[in-house]
């Protein structure tokens, strides 16, 4: 019976499902591909599961279906499904179930294709004095986007009083630009709401994985 494998890079993206398959107990294997802008290798090892060589891409055991699952709000999804559980995805019938699917949509519609054009935009724009200028209009955009999402949040929790999915989101989404004091000052729920979700023994071991302190 083949296991559960996750391919990531630490500090990316796959963090998010990696926390969750923490939370639920899930077991699995990490692979960790390497740096997919940096490295033709890293791309070429992963486009065959892939076609588009990122991550998380998440290849299921043999128990739950042998399928792979790429895009990180399908896999969400579909991990509250497996395990049967609520405790990240709202039920059905739960009232917050459709701020969370809307919410959750718009980070990975919106938000996260930010830093997917401006992490290394010369694999957009191909005039080297142009790129600057792209990746500024790129994060100002996401900044707007950003504030949006505080506009829509609760307190404690982004749902308000309940944890969810969507805190391991921004646990995560908010280690990157335009990193945490813009946070603090211009999204204070969501930065209380990340801060909050980090702090959580669940999430502990991804945050260390990922994010470890920096040495002196």
């Amino acid at each position: 019976m083949s296991e559960t494998i996750l391919y990531g890079n630490p500090g990316w993206g796959s963090a998010i499902v990696e926390a969750q398959l923490d939370v639920y107990g899930l077991p699995y294997r990490y692979e960790a591909v390497g740096d997919l802008f940096e490295s033709a290798a890293a791309r070429d090892r992963l486009r065959p599961l892939n076609p588009v060589a990122q991550v998380p891409t998440l290849v299921l055991s043999d128990e739950h279906g042998g399928q792979v699952m790429t895009e990180s709000a399908a896999i969400t999804l579909h991990l509250a499904d497996l395990t049967g559980r609520d405790d990240l995805v709202p039920g059905p019938q739960a009232p917050e179930r459709a701020a969370f699917l809307r919410w959750l949509v718009f980070l990975v519609a919106n938000v996260y294709p930010t830093f997917t054009y401006a992490d290394e935009p010369s694999r957009f724009v191909k005039a080297a004095d142009a790129q600057q200028g792209f990746r500024d209009e790129v994060d100002a955009y996401a900044k707007a986007l950003w504030q949006a999402v505080e506009a829509a949040a609760g307190a404690p929790w982004f749902l308000g009083v309940r944890f969810s999915a969507l805190d391991v989101f921004l646990a995560v989404m908010m280690r990157w630009r335009p990193r945490g004091d813009w946070f603090a000052a211009n999204t204070p729920r969501l930065h209380g709401a990340a801060e909050a979700a980090r702090a959580l023994p669940a999430l502990a071991p991804m945050m260390a994985r990922n994010f470890p302190a920096p040495t002196t």
